[in-house]
């Protein structure tokens, strides 16, 4: 093992399971709500007009790595981006998340996702990337919803918990969900490539909500088009991350989908994980986001038992096995951030 591997490079090195001498460490959801300093600029409305303000946002993805000296940042954006800058009538509701004006019902509606111009359609997005990646000491993740949990948004109208439309329009229409997910992964695999062009260093495809499924239905109707995805950002030679919310079923399917590291959540142990992947997968997570909240006794206690599960493996990033919770108290991430520096990768 190296004596001294430079932190922006520990990040880079856990994604590709070689030697480095620090758990690398960065929270989703880490730029956001529980930082006075984001409440302070952030302003009113949806989140897409902040994401629309290049300085905004750059300052936005900036504020946790000033707090918290993360390995890695990441865009502030939303995965729902594409969609609405090609004119699809998607906004971000506060309080409520994405929200669609004329739900994706029918063939005809194919008609209303065009293909993505970056440079024309997400420019803002391009020139935050490149304000950041001039700026940043750390290695910048730019993202992209997978197709599944996109559709989930434009079929459903709104967040759900059943996915009832979703699930209805799979199975009952195979060839017009196909026809679907297709042009999804289209607008991911161009808005994904336009990041790294610009200067993104690592990639993390969010399938937020492919947890919904069984998995015989994820392999047949949403693997697919996922694959794809990452087939098709490989030649970039930038680690690839893929992540989704109750997925412990599927995780075999998912890292089927060709990524470099497979994320996981809170549910399933760090160790059990790795058992069900084979012992060379490379795995981000996997902290309760609600532990954050507990005394700090118990954190530290849940920190400890994530790195002791991982058992010394390079191929590891710590994260939370979900976002930041709002109410979390950022000294506390602070706290957790600390502690997993101090723990040496191989211990």
């Amino acid at each position: 093992m190296p004596a001294s591997t430079p932190a922006a490079d520990c990040f880079l090195a856990a994604c590709r399971g070689l030697p480095h001498d620090r758990t690398p460490v960065w929270f989703m959801r880490q730029a956001g709500r529980s930082l006075p300093e984001y409440r302070a600029i952030r302003g009113t409305g949806s989140i897409l007009d902040a994401i629309a303000d290049p300085e905004l946002a750059t300052e936005i993805t900036l504020q946790p790595i000033r707090r918290y000296g993360t390995d890695a940042a990441i865009l502030y954006s939303d995965i729902v981006v594409p969609v609405h800058a090609i004119g699809f009538g998607v906004d971000v509701r506060p309080g409520v998340g994405p929200v669609v004006d004329q739900p994706f019902e029918r063939a005809a509606d194919l008609d209303r996702l065009r293909p993505l111009d970056p440079e024309a359609d997400t420019p803002y997005v391009l020139e935050t990337v490149r304000s950041l990646a001039a700026e940043l000491p750390v290695p910048l993740i730019g993202f992209a919803g997978a197709p599944f949990t996109v559709a989930s948004y434009l079929i459903e109208g709104a967040p759900s918990r059943t996915y009832a439309r979703t699930k209805a329009l799979m199975l009952g229409d195979p060839d017009l969900w196909f026809a679907l997910l297709d042009r999804l992964a289209d607008l991911a695999i161009t808005s994904l490539r336009s990041q790294v062009d610009a200067g993104a260093r690592a990639l993390q495809v969010f399938d937020s909500w492919a947890g919904a499924l069984a998995p015989p239905d994820y392999e047949r109707y949403v693997l697919p088009a996922s694959r794809r995805v990452f087939a098709e950002v490989a030649d970039l030679d930038v680690p690839r991350i893929h992540f989704g919310v109750g997925t412990g079923e599927i995780l075999p399917l998912m890292a089927a989908a060709g990524a470099d590291v497979v994320g996981v959540d809170w549910r399933v142990p760090l160790d059990e994980a790795r058992r069900r992947l084979g012992p060379d997968a490379v795995l981000q997570g996997n902290l309760d986001p609600a532990a954050c909240l507990a005394p700090v006794e118990a954190v530290e206690a849940a920190v400890a038992d994530v790195l002791r599960r991982n058992g010394g493996h390079p191929g590891h990033v710590f994260n939370l096995g979900h976002g930041v919770l709002p109410e979390t108290d950022p000294g506390i991430l602070g706290h957790v951030a600390d502690l997993v520096h101090a723990h040496r990768s191989g211990d």
